[in-house]
């Protein structure tokens, strides 16, 4: 015997005559006897105090003696098989010779059914009403009607004997000799169930929940309304049983030797036994169970359920108690919410105890405690200091020696790994199956704790979320250095938490990730701490190191905005990856993208931080480290400022690849900067080689090829300011770019052509500056040719009177000085020639053989110099008149070309030039004869409109007066359809006359 389901009681004693049929009424008992005759018990206490008001007691068997009432003689000819009250229509069925109902108290018979002669089985529908019965081999169906009784409904054959029936819904199931079979009560066709068995009779039980209970010989086999087999299992009986009776949640089966009681829950154990003897008789009753024996009646009665949870929890049977809780009435919930929760706790220790880990904390989670009492089994896992939660062991009482699970939330311990004793005593070599043992118990605390943290995590983020609007709105002021976490969603170990939530949170998620780690599962871990977390800092950056999971401990920094943190760990695994013998072990190898990777997230809140840690990988991942600048929105002034002052030698990089990646994207004083830090790089290149004596202008290494470049392709700079740091005496092509970015056009042109003697980057030049006008659509900027003409033309004197000019201007050079364009005028253009030649030391503005000073004081030496350069320059200009006939006016040329010309080498220019004019005048002509050909045409037209034919018939009506217009004088208007007669149109326009003066009255 498990524990005690059922008390037993002696009702009656000793009956003068044998029982044959039992049945109760309320607090009453009915008993058929042998001679015919029914007895009617009732309890002791309700004899001596009949003159009360009845009470809910008084309805139910009562635990105590019952003596006579009233006898009944002569109640049934032939011995009664079977009795039931129909409580709810008040009636007494008995069925002996037949079936016959009898009024409820006083027993007068009211019906018989004469057709059930011979009965030996019934069954009733109380919901319907109807009522089946079996007689040899027919059932017959009858219905209770309301004034008219009992009316046959339907008549069925069946293939035997019936010996045991029940209703199934609308079914019948029927227990005949050798098989089970579902009669369907509308059209009385019969489905086989399965066989009966061999040893005892059909036996057909109907289960509360409509279902059926069959059995076949010592076993009962569930099955639904139409027959099928369920799953819930088999109730295996030590004997075949004669009655069942259910009274949830057991089912009470009457054996040969004894009563037996076993749960209806899987896998239907046997409860209790209830040894008696000679049973003739087991029915249920409203709160117990009747048990007729020949001469005497006993009571089964339920224990309190209270009392048998205890029971069943005393002798470790958890399931079953649990089960028994879920039938204690909702009036004791808070009753059954605390037997619960103890029954949960003890089977969970008990299931911890026997390897059951899984299951242990499904019930601990069943129960509700809080997860500090489940991680007191778990010492070696830190957890952070917490007042605000009690100790595990004054969570719950539970019965037995939980000496071992009283261990408090500790702080950061100088061991982190500290072992509980019993771990102590296992040796440095701990077998297998130990390790096992300590995953498992593990692995089912992490599913524990992540059961919990859905709703531990909300409420902690709640609290934060109420704390930051009590904050926003004032209600809750904290002055300044008083203890608050930063971030209202994240829980500090350094900061302490007034809130119980995030208290608790803080614990959960510190302990999951160290029974993540420690089951291998770093992947889970990193999850973790990628959402929203709460895991304790301190604690958990000594367990992650220990462990070597960098990995982890990036992510732990970084869910707790601790950002430089992280990127020294970060810089520092880095180097170790470089090094080929690192001192640290290390998972994976780390790159300094990674580091990029970081801080692009945190450009737009702490962009110092960012700058301070991008120097560490500027040099390595250039491109990289500057795109990080440009998509963190980072101003590129900030950046070249903090590189100017850390990394100097790195700006020049910073400002060539933001240049090359976003060419509008930066300013004009940081390209002056950038061209600034080339042209000193340069010049101390130039320092070094005229030191040494190596200087040559014609040597161009890549530092000037780049200073070149950007001096040709950027414009922000200020070419004012670099040309005063070149040398006097170097660098000609920069101080000529420069000269043309001041628009200096004819000095830089000179020191193309006179300084460097290279007449094609002269050219090229004209061409840049030729392009340049058009797309500024400022006219044909013909003029720059002409200027390259004309210094062409005008030899320079000496080289040191060249350079000397040059010098006076860049010394002289003010915001107010005149610049020259393409578009410049004739006159304008005059006088900057008389400048150039000043510049050159020429007297005369031509040049011509004969052209000689007598009064010079530099002799006769001058002029040959002259002479020669003169000669020299001449086919330069042909050339240039040669190559860009079409880009310069050729009237103006002409004019500057000397008269000693001859007119064979102009051919190649004036060839293409009249061709190109006698087409132009000969298009110009073209257009000129279809524009007046077109003007013809549209006075042709004009001519037609104005030709209007109007038709006047009989039918034409005025359109103001509506009268027909006859032989009248009329007008048209323009449109040519509208027709009126003069009269009305004058009237009309005088009409319109008058309203308008009338209105400019009125303003």
């Amino acid at each position: 015997m498990v524990h005690s389901a059922y008390d037993s009681f002696q009702l009656l004693p000793n009956s003068p005559t044998k029982i044959d049929a039992i049945e109760s009424d309320g607090s009453n008992l009915l008993l058929a006897c042998s001679d015919g005759s029914l007895r009617i018990y009732g309890p002791e206490s309700s004899s001596s105090a009949a003159d009360r008001s009845p009470t809910s007691s008084d309805f139910h068997l009562k635990k105590e003696p019952y003596v006579l009432d009233r006898t009944i003689n002569g109640f049934s000819k032939k011995p009664m098989l079977a009795m039931e009250v129909l409580s709810s229509r008040e009636l007494l069925l008995s069925l002996s010779e037949s079936i016959a109902f009898h009024r409820l108290p006083n027993l007068e018979t009211t019906a018989v059914i004469t057709k059930a002669k011979g009965a030996n089985a019934y069954s009733w529908d109380d919901r319907r009403g109807f009522l089946c019965f079996a007689r040899q081999k027919r059932v017959c169906i009858f219905r209770h009607e309301v004034g008219r009784g009992f009316v046959e409904v339907k008549e069925f054959g069946v293939p035997d004997t019936v010996k045991s029936m029940a209703w199934c819904g609308e079914n019948i199931c029927l227990g005949i000799r050798r098989e089970y079979v579902i009669l369907n009560s509308a059209s009385g066709a019969l489905s086989e169930v399965f066989p009966s068995g061999r040893i005892a009779p059909p036996l057909v039980v109907s289960l509360p929940s409509g279902e059926l209970l069959l059995g076949k010989d010592n076993i009962g086999v569930f099955v639904d309304q139409n027959g099928k087999l369920l799953q819930e299992g088999r109730i295996c009986w030590s004997e075949a049983p004669t009655v069942v009776v259910i009274q949830k949640p057991y089912a009470i089966g009457l054996l040969p030797r004894h009563v037996e009681i076993r749960s209806l829950r899987d896998p239907y154990p046997l409860i209790q036994t209830v040894v008696l003897r000679n049973v003739r008789r087991l029915l249920q009753s409203n709160n117990s169970i009747i048990v007729a024996l020949d001469n005497s009646v006993h009571g089964l009665f339920p224990v309190p359920l209270g009392a048998q949870i205890v029971q069943l929890t005393a002798s470790g049977n958890f399931e079953e108690a649990l089960a028994l809780c879920k039938l204690l009435p909702p009036e004791d919930s808070s009753l059954r919410a605390a037997k619960e929760q103890s029954i949960h706790i003890r089977y969970a220790h008990y299931l911890f105890e026997n390897g059951s880990y899984e299951e242990a904390m499904e019930h601990f989670l069943a129960s509700q405690v809080e997860i500090t009492y489940v991680l007191s089994l778990y010492p070696y896992i830190v957890l952070p200091k917490s007042s605000l939660i009690p100790e595990p062991e004054k969570l719950v009482d539970v019965t037995g020696d939980a000496s071992y699970l009283s261990r408090g939330s500790s702080g950061l311990s100088d061991d982190m790994e500290s072992l509980p004793p019993h771990m102590l005593e296992f040796d440095e070599n701990a077998d297998i199956e130990s390790k096992k043992i300590s995953h498992n118990t593990l692995m089912a605390l992490i599913k524990f704790l992540q059961k919990k943290r859905y709703a531990i995590i909300e409420k902690a983020a709640a609290e934060g979320t109420e704390e930051v609007v009590s904050d926003a709105v004032g209600s809750n002021f904290v002055p300044y250095g008083s203890i608050r976490s930063k971030k209202a969603s994240k829980g500090r170990s350094n900061t302490p938490i007034s809130s119980v939530a995030r208290d608790m949170a803080a614990i959960l998620d510190t302990a999951l990730l160290q029974a993540l780690i420690l089951t291998g599962q770093s992947s889970s871990a990193l999850e973790l701490l990628k959402g929203l977390n709460y895991c304790d800092v301190k604690i958990c950056e000594e367990f992650l190191q220990k462990r070597n999971q960098y990995v982890g401990l990036l992510e732990l920094y970084k869910s707790n905005s601790m950002h430089r943190e992280a990127l020294k760990l970060l810089h520092q695994l880095v180097e170790e990856s470089k090094s080929e013998q690192p001192q640290i072990e290390l998972a994976q190898k780390f790159k300094p993208e990674m580091i990029i990777a970081y801080l692009k997230p945190i450009c737009g809140t702490d962009p110092m931080l960012v700058l301070e840690f991008s120097m560490l990988v500027l040099e390595t991942c250039p491109a990289q480290t500057i795109d990080l600048f440009l998509s963190g929105n980072i101003p590129a002034d900030l950046v070249n400022s903090y590189l100017k002052q850390h990394a100097p030698e790195m700006q020049a990089t910073y400002l060539e690849h933001m240049l090359a990646m976003n060419e509008n994207g930066i300013s004009g004083s940081l390209q002056n900067e950038m061209v600034q830090i080339y042209l000193s790089e340069v010049l101390d290149w130039y320092s070094d080689l005229k030191d040494q004596g190596k200087w040559d202008e014609k040597t161009y290494p890549p530092k000037r090829k780049k200073l070149v470049s950007a001096l040709e392709n950027i414009s922000g700079y200020n070419p004012e300011v670099l040309l005063k740091r070149l040398p006097p005496d170097a660098l000609d092509e920069e101080r000529a770019i420069l000269l043309g970015k001041m628009n200096q056009h004819e000095l830089a042109l000179s020191i193309y052509v006179h300084k460097l003697h290279v007449p094609e980057l002269a050219l090229s030049y004209c061409d840049r500056v030729y392009e340049s006008g058009l797309h500024q659509q400022s006219g044909k900027p013909s003029g720059i040719y002409l200027s390259l003409l004309e210094i062409y033309l005008n030899p320079r004197k000496t080289t040191k009177n060249f350079e000397k000019r040059i010098n006076n201007f860049v010394a002289s050079q003010s915001p107010g000085i005149p610049k020259v364009g393409p578009g410049s005028s004739a006159k304008t253009r005059g006088r900057l020639s008389k400048k150039i030649a000043e510049i050159e030391g020429a007297e005369d503005s031509r040049i011509s053989p004969s052209s000689t000073d007598s009064g010079r004081s530099d002799g006769d030496a001058d002029d040959g110099t002259e002479e020669g350069a003169s000669t020299s320059m001449l086919d330069q200009v042909l050339d240039l008149l040669n190559r860009r006939w079409d880009k310069m006016h050729g009237a103006q040329a002409l004019q500057l070309l000397p008269k000693e010309t001859k007119l064979q080498n102009l051919l190649s220019f004036l060839g293409p030039l009249l061709r190109k004019s006698s087409e132009a005048h000969r298009n110009y002509s073209v257009i000129k004869s279809l524009r007046e050909s077109e003007n013809l045409q549209v006075k042709d037209e004009l001519y037609n409109q104005r030709k209007t034919i109007v038709k006047i018939t009989g039918d034409s009506m005025c359109s103001l007066c509506h009268k027909k217009i006859g032989t009248s004088v009329f007008a048209v208007y323009p449109n040519g359809k509208t027709i009126v007669h003069f009269v009305c149109f004058k009237d009309s326009q005088n009409m319109k006359a008058v309203s308008k003066g009338s209105l400019m009255r009125k303003k």
